[in-house]
């Protein structure tokens, strides 16, 4: 017996020592140390040229990640206020790196082929891009992010964020999928409609009619088609918010805007550049959006569009209702999908979840400092960062300057944010409580029985196989739906029809007066199985 126990250990061991030898590209613990060699010495020159051209043509060079080189790739400067404000005072530009250029294939060891190296802007904590990323993957598919060093010709430019892209493998891990329609949700500046078409308010869905050129310069298409997708989706909503469920993910997008609203990141769809995100329908038709640029969240930016910029005390108390209490409709996204009384519930209900689990105790304070530890050493011994160690230090409990701005302390707006939202009404008033969830397979049909307490209606949203839409089904305490006996407080509901060798997804929604409870509480990006001939 001790014989064995010993030898599992040892592969046990062993499995750890392989783990730690290959983390994640994205692993907040891992740096990359990134050198890259161009044969030009006046690359900068070449590349900014490129950039304030508007072209995305890339500098050819070669490229040593971790130790492995990697030749004929592909470099360009990227971003807009992190590359144009920046240029003017430092060398610490933010780079896109591609690996799989021209005629090479190039991968990282698990399989990625772009990095995406951002220069930390308006950012003297170091940890709001990172951070935010890591909390929006409990709840939504968003991209990892974690940190490098960049060296270029042998010149160290400093610590760098380090972005996953939102490509085909980013849609392949999330979605199951690669074949759809992508877009990238942020205006071109330099661009303007035609004067007949209607007046468009950026990447807001606003319906602008039925020709694609007057969507053309709010949107970034990433595909080889996709304009009568956002059409589509456009008019839905415009018209049908009601049926809009049918094309996109509805919760997925109350996870974003529960998200952008609790976090105070206004640099987003939220705020006064509605920008920053994108839609993928995938190849069942549905759209899922992807929250992107998170370097002025957590209040880095104060702009919410219909506003003067907001202080301090003005975006810890901002309102968890922001747009729609204005009937701005000019933010369809928020207006449309909250006017129904099922869809603000659930927004609420996101809201709770992201605020308790993150900020009602010290959990995300002690990941910040976790994280701070982990960089300090780099963050000091880089000459080129925009804003002074002091500033780090200093900049996840209170302001500090980032050039002429001052820049809120992350902890500072977040514990008045969570002692504001905790006691708002719609956030602090009683929720129904779902205690029990079990299905059951029948062979030929699946039921699933759950105990509520304070609910007036729940809803199962199902699917059979883990991509595409989710059904809904009104669950049932009437003794006549598998749910034993009447008025018990024993909800059920029977999905007939049962798909052999498919797996079952499912969540539950617990809808009382004015509030919503969910099961899983991170429904969406955490669901209820069957697995299948379960």
């Amino acid at each position: 017996m001790s014989k064995h126990i010993l030898l599992s250990c040892s592969f046990l061991l062993l499995g750890i020592t392989l783990f730690a030898q290959e983390k994640s590209t994205y692993a907040i613990d891992n740096f990359l140390e990134v050198r890259l060699t161009f044969e030009q010495d006046n690359w900068h020159e070449v590349l900014d040229s490129l950039k304030q051209a508007g072209e995305e043509k890339r500098l050819k060079g070669d490229v040593t990640i971790n130790g492995k080189k990697y030749e004929g790739i592909g470099v360009r400067y990227k971003g807009n206020s992190s590359y144009n404000s920046v240029r003017k005072f430092s060398d610490k530009l933010p780079f896109n790196i591609k690996l799989d250029f021209d005629e090479k294939k190039h991968k990282l060891p698990d399989g990625f082929e772009t990095l995406k190296l951002s220069n930390v802007f308006r950012d003297p904590s170091f940890l709001r891009e990172v951070l935010s990323y890591e909390i929006a993957n409990k709840y939504m598919h968003a991209p990892r992010a974690n940190f490098a060093k960049l060296y270029v010709n042998d010149q160290y430019l400093g610590l760098y964020n380090n972005t996953e892209s939102v490509d085909k493998k980013f849609l392949k891990e999330n979605f199951g999928d690669k074949g759809g329609t992508l877009v990238k949700c942020d205006p071109n500046w330099k661009a303007k409609a035609s004067s007949t078409c209607p007046k468009g308010e950026k990447s807001s869905l606003m319906y602008l009619g039925k020709d694609s050129l007057c969507y053309m310069p709010y949107y970034e298409m990433k595909t080889d088609y996709g304009w009568q997708d956002v059409i589509e989706l456009a008019t839905k909503l415009h018209y049908e918010p009601g049926r809009v469920e049918e094309i996109i993910d509805i919760n997925e997008v109350l996870w974003m805007l529960a998200f952008n609203n609790v976090l105070v990141n206004l640099d987003s769809y939220t705020g006064q550049f509605c920008h920053n995100y994108y839609l993928y329908r995938d190849e069942a038709g549905l759209f899922h959006p992807v929250v992107w640029d998170m370097n002025l969240c957590f209040g880095g930016f104060r702009y919410t569009g219909i506003t003067k910029p907001l202080s301090n005390t003005a975006m810890q108390k901002m309102s968890p209702l922001l747009h729609y209490k204005q009937k701005n409709e000019k933010r369809p996204l928020i207006t449309q999908l909250l006017k129904i009384d099922l869809y603000q519930k659930m927004y609420i209900a996101h809201m709770r979840t992201i605020l308790e689990e993150n900020f009602m105790d010290s959990t995300f304070v002690n990941r910040a400092k976790e994280v701070q530890t982990i960089i300090k050493e780099a963050v000091e011994s880089d000459e080129n960062k925009l804003y002074n160690y002091e500033g780090f230090e200093q900049n996840l409990y209170a302001s500090s300057k980032a050039g002429k701005s001052s820049i809120i302390g992350i902890m500072e707006l977040m514990n008045g944010r969570a002692a504001y939202l905790s006691k708002h009404p719609l956030i602090s008033r009683a929720a129904p409580v779902i205690s029990e969830v079990k299905p059951d397979d029948l062979g030929s049909a699946i039921v699933v029985n759950s105990k509520i307490e304070g609910t007036e209606r729940a809803w199962l949203m199902y699917r059979y196989g883990t991509s595409g839409r989710f059904s809904r089904m009104e669950m049932m305490d009437d003794g006549g739906h598998n749910d034993i006996d009447e008025a018990d407080g024993i909800y059920g509901a029977t999905v007939e029809e049962r798909v052999e060798g498919a797996i079952f997804q499912y969540y539950i929604i617990a809808e009382g007066d004015k509030s919503a409870t969910l099961s899983p509480r991170r429904a969406g990006k955490e669901l209820h199985t069957v697995e299948a001939g379960s």
